[in-house]
């Protein structure tokens, strides 16, 4: 979330801190802070930049974390399933998009597009390997909602993972469903 700080006042008092809490968490003197609200000075970049840096730490602690909003059942497919057993756990789950799994590790996704076109084709008998597209991004489960929601807007599905290990998935409809519902 970008701040200007020409509106310190209001965003410290959305937060709830004092200018002397504002003070300690960034460094600087409660003085400096209470000049810089009343507008009679211009504060120089590097005591701005710690003061912005204190107030995007107070909005990261309050965003949900990845491991929040993840669904932790993975449906997966392998790359030798046929686009049939992909329609069928589709169908069957009502999703979209499923992650193509090799062993433990993520190697593709395969999805409804994805399917559609090879149907189109006439490809209903090849295995999914042919058609999937590349793997998701991987991310850590204290990843925050704004990375999430940036990355949904280039994949349509996200893996958590934790120390290489598959924690659970995250799509759009997740975030949804848990942060603006």
């Amino acid at each position: 979330m970008p701040f200007e700080l020409r509106d310190l006042k209001s965003i410290r008092k959305r937060f709830g801190i004092t200018q002397i809490d504002l003070a300690r968490k960034s460094g600087v003197s409660q003085s400096l802070i209470a000049k810089i609200e009343s507008g009679r000075l211009d504060p120089t970049y590097t005591k701005a930049k710690k003061i912005i840096s204190a107030l995007e730490s107070l909005t990261s602690g309050k965003e949900l974390k990845a491991s929040e909003i993840m669904t932790k059942k993975i449906l997966s497919v392998k790359p030798s399933d046929s686009i049939k057993d992909a329609i069928r756990i589709m169908k069957k789950y009502e999703i979209s998009q499923l992650p193509v799994m090799e062993g433990d590790d993520v190697i593709g996704t395969v999805s409804e597009s994805a399917i559609l076109d090879a149907l189109i084709n006439e490809k209903r008998s090849f295995k999914l390997s042919e058609i999937m597209s590349e793997a998701p991004p991987i991310i850590a489960p204290n990843t925050t909602t704004s990375v999430v929601s940036s990355l949904l807007k280039f994949s349509p599905l996200l893996i958590v993972a934790d120390k290489g290990k598959l924690k659970g998935l995250i799509t759009k409809s997740d975030l949804i469903r848990k942060v603006y519902a």
